[in-house]
């Protein structure tokens, strides 16, 4: 049983008061029981993946260190859609356009509507299919895109991105030029359609834009099934907001269900491992071997010197 906790600490969130009053108790026992083993870190100015996505990544058997890691493949495989074609996911956005940037808006926010989607989505298709780019509707926030154009172009996460400038993070990359040519083409589309005429009409953030991410082929050595593995999303929203009363409360509830699960399993069985992550650093614990000396020595390290929470928190954005 792993348990991944992406934003388990997270670089908007450095005063004092982030850690004041975070009483999570499952954690502290868990971290008692537990040693770490392996610091996950990437130093680059722009990784495109965040170290949950790596850790997962590593789990199916991948190179968490690839350049693409094709979740949008993974999915389709996982519904039983497998297919050898290059494949990503395409996610409608507003970009705030200013003096010296450009900033991606939070897609959340849009709030935008399954029929404002279609027919977004509808207007684009003849250009996209232009390009060799078959792209299905899956959610309101989610295009599934299937075309040869998407073999090798490393696209950055969609976190990554979110309350960013998008230009560093976008592909420097030969196969990337007909997509920022499409991104050009889909901007000026979109500035004067109906459903971004209505949606200014009700002071709505409007469509300007699409991300593609999870972009890439899947691998033919792709592990079959990551039962044991459970990534949590519970952090997620809060983080990349900034609002720490809410990042807080979600820890606590986060405390008293999986977290208190993966400690009952290591009870249980002496097996288990918790990865904690940041933007750009994963810390994962595994349980220690069972042997009566090395049980002994845990012991006795759980009573004088257990790591607190906060420690192992604040080590993902110090270290």
């Amino acid at each position: 049983m792993h348990l991944i906790i992406p934003y388990a600490a997270s670089q908007a969130f450095t005063g004092p008061e982030v850690w004041a009053g975070l009483q999570l108790p499952k954690l502290q026992t868990l971290l008692g029981q537990l040693q770490r083993q392996q610091v996950l870190q990437d130093r680059r100015p722009t990784p495109w993946h965040l170290p949950h996505e790596r850790l997962q990544a590593q789990a199916l058997g991948w190179s968490p260190d690839a350049n693409t890691l094709p979740w949008a493949a993974w999915h389709q495989a996982q519904q039983g859609r497998h297919s050898t074609a290059p494949q990503a996911w395409m996610t409608p956005c507003h970009w705030q356009i200013g003096m010296d940037e450009v900033v991606m808006a939070d897609p959340a926010h849009l709030h935008l509507s399954d029929d404002e989607s279609q027919q977004l989505l509808q207007a684009m298709q003849p250009f996209l299919q232009e390009d060799g780019l078959h792209v299905t509707w899956h959610s309101a926030l989610l295009w599934h895109v299937q075309g040869a154009l998407l073999a090798d172009v490393p696209t950055a996460s969609l976190d990554r991105v979110i309350g960013q400038n998008v230009k560093p993070w976008m592909p420097d990359h030969p196969a990337a030029r007909p997509l920022q040519r499409l991104q050009s083409e889909m901007q000026m589309l979109l500035y004067n359609h109906p459903v971004n005429d209505a949606r200014e009409a009700k002071r709505q953030y409007t469509v300007n834009a699409f991300w593609l991410h999870g972009a890439g082929m899947l691998p033919d050595h792709t592990v079959a099934a990551e039962q044991a593995v459970t990534l949590s999303h519970a952090l997620r929203s809060s983080a990349l907001h900034g609002d720490v009363q809410a990042w807080q409360q979600a820890w606590q509830q986060l405390d008293a269900t999986a977290v208190a699960d993966l400690l009952q399993h290591v009870k249980a069985t002496g097996q288990g491992t918790l990865s904690l992550c940041s933007e750009h650093t994963a810390h994962t614990y595994t349980a220690a071997p069972a042997a009566w000396y090395q049980r002994t020595t845990r012991t006795l390290t759980q009573l004088f010197n257990k790591p607190s929470p906060a420690a192992a928190l604040q080590a993902l954005i110090t270290s």
